[in-house]
């Protein structure tokens, strides 16, 4: 190590170490460019079916197997909702897998369920951290607003897209809507990117939309906020008015 190198400190290890919702929210967003890189495929005129999903269907599934270790590595105490996580994100694995065995027709059916399944698991073991964590440690806050977090989980969820027509930007959203507005100030923040030319025609026949997904940046600051309790407003205090004394009851009632 030269004199210019400095060792990481143990406290930069540590949070270097992705969480399991930081995990599971990189796996939505490749399980979201798997199943678009396979309808392209599909739609392409004169397409010939490859095997070209294969080694990445593969690596999901391992990706699977091991965001359920993070998970079991947690310690989280058990429950119902918890084991049912469990079971379902094996079952995608099994079916990533599996798909990797098939034609990009079959393999699609197999995987079509799969960012939704990832997600909604997602926010379980984010519910499941949140209750085993003291929420005194976390009082601060996300640092996101309601509507910021609304946006980045559609987003994560594989739901929303971009696109441009006679030079207006416009958004599609198959769940809650995201309006351009919000996207643009995301995309400042450099919590979400466009991925041009990466999903289906809003039409057929039409130009491939961009996709939108979670940066980095913003796999971070998601699993932040799914992890760490709502702010509590609280009503000012106002100082008590002294009620009047028997006596003085009397004499304001003659």
């Amino acid at each position: 190590m030269t004199a210019d190198q400095t060792m990481p400190s143990a406290g930069d290890a540590l949070f270097d170490v992705p969480t399991p919702i930081e995990e599971m929210l990189r796996l939505a967003v490749d399980f979201t460019r798997h199943n678009d890189a396979l309808d392209i495929a599909l739609r392409a005129k004169n397409s010939t079916p490859d095997t070209a999903h294969s080694s990445s269907a593969r690596d999901l599934a391992a990706d699977v197997l091991k965001v359920l270790r993070a998970i079991h590595n947690q310690r989280l105490h058990p429950s119902e909702d918890l084991t049912r996580a469990h079971l379902r994100l094996r079952q995608l694995a099994f079916l990533a897998e599996a798909s990797a065995d098939h034609p990009p027709g079959a393999a699609r059916e197999l995987t079509a369920l799969a960012t939704k399944t990832v997600m909604d698991n997602a926010l379980i073991v984010a519910e499941q951290t949140l209750n085993a964590q003291s929420k005194t440690l976390h009082s601060e806050g996300s640092g996101l607003t309601a509507a910021h977090k609304s946006a980045l989980v559609e987003i994560a969820r594989g739901h929303v897209v971009a696109n441009s027509t006679l030079g207006r930007e416009y958004t599609r959203s198959s769940g809650s809507k995201v309006p351009m507005s919000t996207l643009r100030r995301l995309e400042a923040k450099h919590l979400v990117t466009r991925t041009s030319g990466t999903a289906l025609p809003a039409y057929y026949g039409g130009p491939l939309q961009d996709r939108v997904q979670l940066t980095p940046a913003g796999i971070t600051a998601l699993a932040a906020a799914l992890t760490r309790p709502a702010a509590v407003r609280t009503a000012p205090r106002v100082a008590g008015v002294p009620l009047a004394s028997p006596s003085q009851a009397t004499a304001r009632s003659r």
